[in-house]
C-alpha cells in the first residue's frame, strides 16, 4: 500500500474523529427519575446539571432521593452512550 494514501486516510480518520468529539460536546441529554430528578449530560457523558424538585427532598428519607439521582444519572448516561454510538457508526475504526 502506498504510505502517502495511507498517511492521507490517517489523517482524515482524525479529523473525522475530531469533528465528532466537537460535536458530541456540544450536544446534551437529560435523565429523568419520575420527573423528580433531571440530569443532564453533554454528549461524552459529563454531568453539566442537575435538577431536584422541592417535594423530592425528604429529610426522614434521604435513600429516595439518592435512588432518584441513581436513577437520573443511569438514564442521562445511557442516552449519552446511544448518541456516541450513532456518531461513531460506520467510521469502521475498532473501538468506535
Amino acid at each position: 500500500m502506498d504510505m502517502k494514501k495511507l498517511m492521507k486516510q490517517m489523517q482524515q480518520a482524525q479529523s473525522a474523529a475530531a469533528k465528532i468529539q466537537e460535536n458530541l460536546a456540544a450536544q446534551s441529554v437529560e435523565g429523568s427519575a419520575s420527573g423528580l430528578v433531571t440530569v443532564t449530560m453533554n454528549g461524552h457523558g459529563k454531568v453539566t446539571a442537575l435538577k431536584i424538585k422541592p417535594e423530592a427532598v425528604d429529610p426522614d428519607d434521604v435513600e429516595a432521593l439518592e435512588d432518584l439521582i441513581l436513577v437520573a444519572v443511569q438514564d442521562a448516561s445511557a442516552q449519552a452512550d446511544a448518541l456516541q454510538q450513532d456518531a461513531t457508526r460506520g467510521l469502521g475504526i475498532p473501538g468506535f
